[in-house]
């Protein structure tokens, strides 16, 4: 069973759409040059994938370093009793230092993606989180991918079916 109906895409929306997730900004008439349509074709497959819930939203990437906030955090949370995931969930909406949030399975029940201006920010947002549950928190070094472009799922081999090829192959 799938946990999300599938959006039946072409060659032509793929490309469309990583266009758009490399630079939102395109003109319809740059997007048509890129993947070799015109202008009004372009606008109604835009159309279409942002009505079929493909396409959500245009946004900036900013860069949190350059806007005061250089030290990025994962703040995962196990609640201290269940009843405390709705007000942990309502609290975050209003915590401006929380750039992603997601209600996860397995040991911990929340993580976080945060942006800080410093240790003793940190220190202050894992005393407010305290009072719904345990924090952990890790501090981000670096990141090797940041933000990926998305494709098609069978465009990329899973890890199993490179290692099962012979080597040559």
């Amino acid at each position: 069973m799938a946990l999300t109906s599938k959006v039946d895409l072409d060659v032509t929306d793929w490309r469309l759409l990583r266009e758009l997730q490399d630079s939102a900004r395109l003109t319809y008439t740059e997007l048509g040059r890129r993947v070799g349509l015109t202008q009004p074709a372009v606008a109604e497959r835009v159309r279409r994938l942002e009505e079929g819930g493909v396409i959500t939203g245009y946004h900036a990437a900013l860069d949190p370093r350059t806007l005061g906030r250089p030290l990025l955090a994962f703040v995962r949370v196990t609640l201290a009793r269940a009843d405390r995931s709705a007000a942990l969930g309502a609290a975050v909406r209003e915590w401006s230092e929380v750039i992603e949030c997601h209600r996860i399975t397995g040991e911990n029940c929340y993580i976080m993606k945060i942006a800080l201006t410093s240790v003793e920010h940190l220190e202050a947002f894992i005393n407010r989180v305290t009072q719904y549950g345990e924090p952990i928190t890790s501090i981000v070094l670096s990141s090797p991918v940041s933000r990926r472009t998305l494709g098609p799922a069978e465009a990329q081999p899973s890890d199993d079916a490179r290692l099962a090829r012979p080597r040559g192959a």
